[in-house]
């Protein structure tokens, strides 16, 4: 998907201090990026950098010290409408007395939808992510991945028009996890929504995404905005397989390297005729 036009999320100048017991710790130094329409984006950095930290303040959890976040033309000040969240601990986040259709109807019906389209969206979120027979069980009877697809499933319901994911598949094991990664470029794709997709994992990130947003250590700045021109169509073994993939994967953990030693971001002449 290219050609990306309208901005969607536009993110200025964030920066995020805490205050404990009268000392200061900046979390985010100053953080600024936009997202365009349908574009798939994805966070890293070292551990600690801050990207949980950014997401909160994103989505209107966690109100930054400075700067803007500001989603299709409005300032967001709190949790805003056109904005989904699917978080890690997809266990925490399920109601395990509701069944799966009624976890997913459930923002529609807080938002007020009538019942109609409340049922025609769940059952196109059901199609999404491939959990038609599972409408009428309950979370506690899938396992995780399924589990995740239901949270995934809830977050597309509401029609966002960004999406944000934080580590959402860290608590899955692998083949599950590859499941899911080709799971979310086919609802990414399906919806023609925008992603912003937080993950410490680095071959996802570039499988993932068209974009790879590498932070530096905290106190946190943009320390690399990668472009990944792989095939518009990937597959978990030809798009791995693929030399450019490499190239790629290696040069996002050099900058992530980099940032944990806190070392320039500079890039080489020699990765600039790689990149």
């Amino acid at each position: 998907m290219t050609d990306h036009q309208e901005i969607r999320l536009s993110v200025d100048k964030v920066k995020k201090v805490y205050r404990r017991d009268d000392k200061e710790f900046e979390a985010v130094k100053s953080l600024t990026f936009d997202l365009h329409q349908g574009e798939f984006a994805c966070l890293v950095g070292p551990s600690g950098s801050g990207k949980t930290t950014l997401l909160k303040c994103i989505a209107g959890l966690m109100k930054p010290t400075s700067g803007s976040v500001v989603l299709d033309g409005n300032r967001v000040d709190g949790p805003a409408k056109g904005m989904a969240v699917v978080f890690q601990e997809y266990g925490r986040s399920l109601y395990p007395w509701m069944t799966v259709a009624a976890n997913i109807e459930l923002p529609l019906k807080i938002a007020k939808l009538p019942k109609a389209e409340r049922r025609a969206r769940v059952d196109e979120a059901l199609h999404s992510v491939g959990l038609e027979q599972a409408r009428s069980s309950y979370p506690w009877q899938l396992s995780g991945g399924m589990q995740q697809r239901v949270a995934i499933a809830r977050a597309v319901a509401t029609h966002p028009s960004v999406l944000l994911m934080d580590e959402p598949f860290a608590a899955v094991d692998a083949q599950t996890r590859a499941d899911l990664e080709d799971l979310v470029r086919s609802v990414w794709k399906r919806h023609d929504m925008t992603i912003l997709f937080v993950t410490h994992d680095i071959e996802e990130s570039v499988y993932l995404g068209e974009r790879v947003l590498v932070l530096s250590s905290s106190p946190t700045v943009i320390q690399d905005d990668v472009k990944i021109d792989l095939p518009d169509e990937r597959d978990q073994l030809g798009t791995r397989s693929l030399a450019r993939f490499s190239e790629l994967r290696a040069h996002v953990y050099e900058q992530v390297q980099f940032a944990k030693t806190n070392k320039s971001g500079m890039v080489t002449s020699q990765q600039h005729a790689v990149l």
